[in-house]
């Protein structure tokens, strides 16, 4: 009767062990999750604040702003108060009135005025005395004039206690805590504190640097009453605000209950005969066909499918269907890649005769302006129909670096620019004296739709240059493109008198500029050069670079010339 129910206390051995293992993988589980849920809860707490200080910032002044705010937090039951500061930290608005300690100079020594005055968009942190006498989170987000200029911050104080996160999900373990920490993993608010409160040495701080790495966190720890606990913490991105939850940790006590000593002995004995068995028959009958199979599905991963598995034939049915598999997938991958390698071609021969005909469209466009232009008996309107020849010239000139270059959609700033200069300069070559000109550019492959601004706008500053500087005398032009980092300059210069005042501040030309440096999130500036003349600059923001001709340009580095 014993060996006959011994296959039961084998199981039963077994089956122990397996329930253990599941509850503290439940545990852990159910923890990490709850510790999830708690972060989804906060972040959405503190988005929906960071969308309400957003939509404040700029109604936030005026001397009815006070009564505004006030009659708002009396809606709202989650918030302590709402202020506005001023880029030097005076408080210009606020729900009520503000503590004798927030004076000026305090609030601007505050880190979290000076996260937001560095440019940090949002800031989230424990409040200070200075601006709540109780326990409060401080919310502040940055506010900017339309230029992008420092003005100050909105700033929301919550209640910690409102931010608690909730222990009675019944999906937590038995006698688990909950608490906020900061940046630093100090607590901020907590069920039990006595639960965070590690013995020793111990601190809460290790965790914080993991979060920040992983979604989550999960370590064990004693706390300060000698209880061993599991830890689960989650980070709220692009917070300072973090989730940590306890729960205690099943002991050895549990594990000696559920699995008797006793029970381990003969499991082990039945795995060591099964094992035993079967590598004895699967390494003939099915493991050295798995690593032939292995080693071409490794050759199959480096790109070559002409290799076949024809060895397969002899192996049993089951791993000759895998081989066949195989076999079908390395036929279908090469077909498909050969039919996506024909598409591809088509498509690429179709994109340059799309650009190729808008550059002849373009061409026939500016070809019937010249005519117009040589109709016309009026000055001014002969020259603008001849500003407007120009910048078509300019696109055209885009659509042709396209379909000419390697790559159809992008196209080398550098070439592009060198290219244009001449274009612009040779076509005023024989109305006037000699105009010499130098491109010195950094390599920036960019997307066209970045080169058309760039272009129009260096059309106008040329454009300027050869009716004010160069009409009647001739000069030299010289053109710079520098790329540093993530701004780049773009300076038209020329030797000729100099600018004028009344020009810098009027005109179409002027206008133009202003209009194309602003689709590049840049700024134009006309100004006198050091040594006479005029230079045109434009700073604007570096565009995504593509695989760029000369990688050390995208940090400044100085490149020879191109003529």
């Amino acid at each position: 009767m014993a060996i006959a129910l011994l296959p039961i206390l084998v199981l039963g051995a077994i089956q122990t062990q397996a329930d253990f293992r599941e509850q503290a993988a439940d545990r852990r589980s159910d923890l990490q999750l709850a510790a999830a849920r708690a972060a989804a809860t906060t972040k959405a707490r503190l988005d929906s604040t960071t969308i309400l200080l957003e939509a404040l910032g700029p109604e936030a002044t005026g001397p009815s702003c006070g009564p505004r705010l006030g009659a708002l937090i009396e809606r709202l039951d989650d918030y302590e108060a709402l202020y506005r500061m001023s880029g030097t930290g005076d408080i210009v608005c606020s729900s009520r009135p503000p503590l004798a300690t927030s004076t000026p100079e305090v609030v601007r020594a505050r880190p979290w005025f000076q996260r937001i005055a560095a440019g940090d968009p949002l800031v989230v942190m424990r409040s200070s005395l200075t601006v709540s006498p109780r326990a409060s989170l401080l919310i502040a987000s940055r506010v900017e004039r339309p230029l992008g200029r420092f003005d100050g911050g909105m700033v929301a104080l919550i209640p910690l206690d409102r931010l608690q996160p909730d222990v009675t999900d019944p999906a937590l373990p038995k006698g688990a805590q909950a608490a906020l920490t900061d940046a630093q993993g100090r607590i901020l608010t907590a069920t039990d504190v006595r639960a965070f409160r590690l013995r020793g040495d111990q601190t809460l701080e290790g965790w914080v640097e993991r979060a920040r790495s992983d979604a989550t966190a999960l370590f064990e720890a004693d706390d300060d009453l000698g209880q061993h606990r599991v830890y689960a913490g989650a980070a709220l991105a692009g917070r300072d605000v973090y989730v940590l939850l306890s729960a205690p940790a099943p002991g050895l006590l549990s594990w000696a209950q559920l699995n008797p000593i006793g029970s381990i002995l003969l499991p082990f004995a039945a795995w060591l005969a099964a094992f035993a068995a079967v590598m004895l028959v699967t390494e003939r009958v099915v493991i050295r066909w798995l690593d032939y199979l292995e080693r071409i599905a490794a050759i199959y991963a480096r790109g070559r499918f002409s290799v076949r598995p024809v060895q397969a034939a002899n192996a049993p049915s089951e791993i000759r269907l895998l081989a066949q598999t195989l076999d079908e997938l390395a036929e279908n991958i090469t077909t498909r890649d050969g039919m996506l390698t024909e598409s591809l071609t088509e498509k690429d021969a179709l994109m340059r005769e799309i650009h190729h005909r808008v550059k002849n469209n373009l061409q026939i466009i500016s070809s019937l302006l010249s005519m117009q232009q040589r109709a016309l008996t009026d000055a001014p309107a002969k020259a603008a129909l001849g500003d407007t020849r120009q910048r078509i010239s300019a696109l055209a000139l885009i659509y042709r670096t396209l379909y000419q270059s390697e790559n159809i959609r992008y196209a080398d700033a550098r070439e592009f620019l060198t290219e244009l200069v001449g274009q612009l300069v040779a076509a005023e070559a024989m109305r006037g004296p000699v105009v010499s000109s130098s491109v010195e550019a950094d390599s920036l492959v960019v997307d066209p739709d970045k080169l058309a601004p760039l272009a129009l706008w260096l059309v106008e500053a040329v454009s300027n240059a050869q009716k004010h500087a160069f009409a009647g005398r001739g000069g030299n032009l010289q053109v710079r493109f520098k790329v540093d980092g993530d701004k780049s300059v773009l300076e038209v210069q020329d030797d000729g008198p100099g600018p004028d005042q009344a020009a810098v501040t009027a005109g179409v030309g002027r206008t133009l500029m202003g209009a194309f440096a602003k689709q590049l999130r840049g700024e134009a500036e006309i100004l006198r050069g050091p040594d006479g003349g005029t230079i045109a600059r434009m700073v604007f923001a570096t565009p995504e670079a593509v695989v760029p001709s000369d990688p050390a340009d995208l940090v400044g580095t100085a490149k020879p010339p191109s003529r």
